[in-house]
This record gives structure tokens, sequence and C-alpha cells, in this order.
């Protein structure tokens, strides 16, 4: 393919295309002459996952050049590179540490783990965003007065340990390492706005079945 058909099959403005080129998102194309490249099926799913790390995982170019680095390296494995895109996704601020609701909500951020029956990786909290995300929304719910404890919290906890054996099924269904490595990054970056998009409309149909006309 030349230049102009990954933009054509893709939707992706060329403009866009050599913007990723400049930027190391995207690799270049095999040279046939002075000004002209080709580019094949795996320049198209590379542009594809460009664009949804980014419009759709909201990641800055930098934060998704850090991840498509990590996936194509060899300098982390299949454990760690996951957690590469986990932490390039937006996060919000960090806890207030001088907040004692924080204090509260970092023990129950810490024994949520513990009570799904997972190990609970205390070094991996102290250097997580997710973890830090997660306790500085713990902190608000108390703050505001909100049921915030382990126990109305386990439900939520729980459901995350599933859909985190339901993840990995998913990628361990690619053959190719190399493939099952950028699944992992992209399912990860991915499958988080499905969760939330999901969740909304459900809480709206409880209600309406409660409250409302469906009751």
């Amino acid at each position: 393919m030349r230049l102009a058909e990954p933009s054509e099959h893709s939707g992706v403005p060329t403009a866009t295309i050599r913007y990723h080129l400049r930027e190391r998102l995207q690799p270049a194309g095999r040279r046939i002459t002075a000004t002209r490249s080709a580019y094949d099926k795996e320049h198209l799913r590379r542009l594809r996952l460009v664009r949804a790390l980014i419009q759709v995982g909201r990641m800055p170019v930098s934060a998704a050049r850090e991840v498509l680095a990590a996936v194509e390296g060899d300098s982390l494995d299949q454990l760690a590179r996951p957690g590469v895109a986990v932490e390039a996704l937006p996060h919000g601020s960090e806890p207030d540490e001088s907040s004692p609701s924080t204090a509260v909500a970092r023990h129950t951020a810490t024994e949520l783990p513990r009570r799904c029956a997972r190990h609970f990786n205390s070094a991996l909290a102290d250097s997580s965003r997710a973890f830090d995300m997660l306790v500085a929304a713990i902190a608000a719910l108390h703050r505001l007065g909100y049921a915030c404890g382990t126990a109305p919290l386990l439900p939520y906890a729980q459901q995350a340990a599933q859909l985190a054996v339901v993840d990995l099924d998913l990628v361990e269904e690619f053959a190719i390492p190399p493939e099952q490595m950028a699944a992992a990054v992209a399912l990860t970056v991915l499958y988080e706005p499905v969760l939330l998009s999901l969740r909304r409309p459900a809480g709206a149909e409880e209600s309406n079945k409660r409250y409302g006309s469906g009751s």
C-alpha cells in the first residue's frame, strides 16, 4: 500500500499519518524510491491501535509512544507490559496526604484485595498511579459521608477480580507472543471505557425498574 491507502482503509487523514511517523508512533514504510514508501497490513493494524489509544484511551502522544515501545521492546516481560499501559492511562489528582480521610481510604484500598483472596503487592501499590486514584476516590467518598468501607466496596473489588480473568482469557486467544503483548495493552486501555459505558445505562435501567415506569 502507498500512504494514501492506509488513510483510505482507516479513515485517518494522510496528514495525521505523517504526524504519527514524525512522532515515532508509526514505523516507516519500506522505501521503494527516494520519494515513495510502501505500507502493509501491519502498518494499518498499528495505525488503528495508535488512534484507539489516543482517541478512546485519551492518551497523550508521548504516553502512547511509551506504551508502544514497551509492547515492541525486549526490556519488559509479559507480566510488566500491561502495567505500562495502566500507568499511561489518564489519572486523577494524587491523594491529599494531609487529609484524615486519605489514611482511612488507604487502609480500605489495601484491605479490598485481601478480602478478595488476592495476593496484595504493597510495593506495587506504593508506585501505582491506579492505586493512588483508588485512594483519592475513596477519600472523597469518606469526606462526603457516603458508604466507602470495605464491606460496601467489596462487591466492586470482586467484580474487578473476575473481569481480570476474562481479560487474560481474551489475551490468551492470541497464539503469538508479540500479538499477546499488543492485545494485553490494547485491551487494558480500551475495555475501561467499555466497562464505564455499560455501567451507566445499567444503573439507569435499574433505577427505572425500582422507581419509574418499569417498576
